[in-house]
């Protein structure tokens, strides 16, 4: 059975408050693991069945129960690391993903139990859904729950900076769980900004090609940029074209901005940048 999961609105910045719950953001991809008859079955957050992809997670000392969490992987830094996640969910071929499965298993970090024994739980408030997870034995190495703490969100998002991790997700002690998005749980980025050059624009769908000094290619930026910023590109641009291809036009790496990213791809590339500000 497949439950649409709660999903997070965003905080400006990492705060404390006594009627939150917080916990560190974990960076995998969203899951929901239902177990019934001694079967379990694992979806993602857009109801993909995607169970074969992980069979290392599939054994459960428990039955009837429905949990929400997050599948991820570490490195060989003992760091998660959200492309390894990746490449093992997109793994087909039935013999790569057993020796995937023994030789860098995933883990399931349960953060959620929405139903347990028949009884649904979603309209039980957060925190007596924690007690209750609280006392179960998955009897699976791989499947853990994640560590939280009450109201001290700014000490604990200042652990996870020192610690380079994604961010915190801070939610309501008393709320329910609903199958939207909902602002009783928000998310705190731990962003990193970078300087870069624009190095040219993409001829079709938005996007600007980013570069370092040393004129490196590191990726291209989609997201944050409003009518004013594209205003201003478009009166410089023109004077900055160097070439084009069938799908780019090249520029001159005269124009420096700032991003913000959720971190650098194995490959250094930036990754989910975000576009901030011109830098003049």
């Amino acid at each position: 059975m497949f439950i649409s999961p709660m999903l997070l609105e965003t905080a400006p910045a990492p705060f404390s408050h006594d009627d939150y719950i917080f916990e560190p953001k974990i960076d995998g991809h969203r899951a929901i693991l239902t177990r019934s008859n001694n079967n379990t079955r694992i979806y993602t957050r857009h109801n993909n069945d995607c169970t074969r992809q992980y069979p290392e997670l599939n054994s459960l000392a428990i039955d009837d129960v429905i949990l929400d969490g997050e599948i991820a992987a570490t490195g060989v830094n003992g760091q998660v690391d959200f492309e390894a996640v990746m490449e093992r969910f997109a793994l087909r071929k039935s013999d790569k993903v057993r020796k995937a499965a023994e030789s860098r298993p995933v883990n399931y970090v349960v953060f959620d139990i929405l139903r347990y024994k028949g009884e649904e739980l979603r309209g039980y408030p957060l925190h007596k859904r924690k007690e209750l997870l609280a006392t179960l034995n998955f009897g699976n190495a791989n499947i853990a729950i994640i560590p939280s703490i009450e109201a001290e969100g700014e000490r604990l998002y200042k652990h996870i900076e020192a610690l380079s991790m994604e961010g915190i997700v801070a939610k309501r002690a008393n709320s329910i769980y609903v199958s939207s998005r909902s602002s009783a749980w928000q998310k705190v980025i731990n962003w990193t900004y970078v300087d870069v050059f624009i190095s040219g624009y993409r001829k079709g769908d938005f996007g600007w090609l980013t570069a370092d000094e040393h004129g490196r290619p590191l990726g291209i930026v989609e997201i944050g940029v409003t009518p004013r910023h594209k205003l201003a590109f478009y009166g410089v641009r023109d004077r900055l074209r160097t070439y084009e291809d069938d799908d780019y036009v090249y520029l001159e790496p005269r124009l420096l901005a700032k991003v913000k990213i959720r971190n650098w791809t194995r490959a250094g590339l930036l990754r989910s940048p975000v576009f901030v500000d011109f830098i003049v």
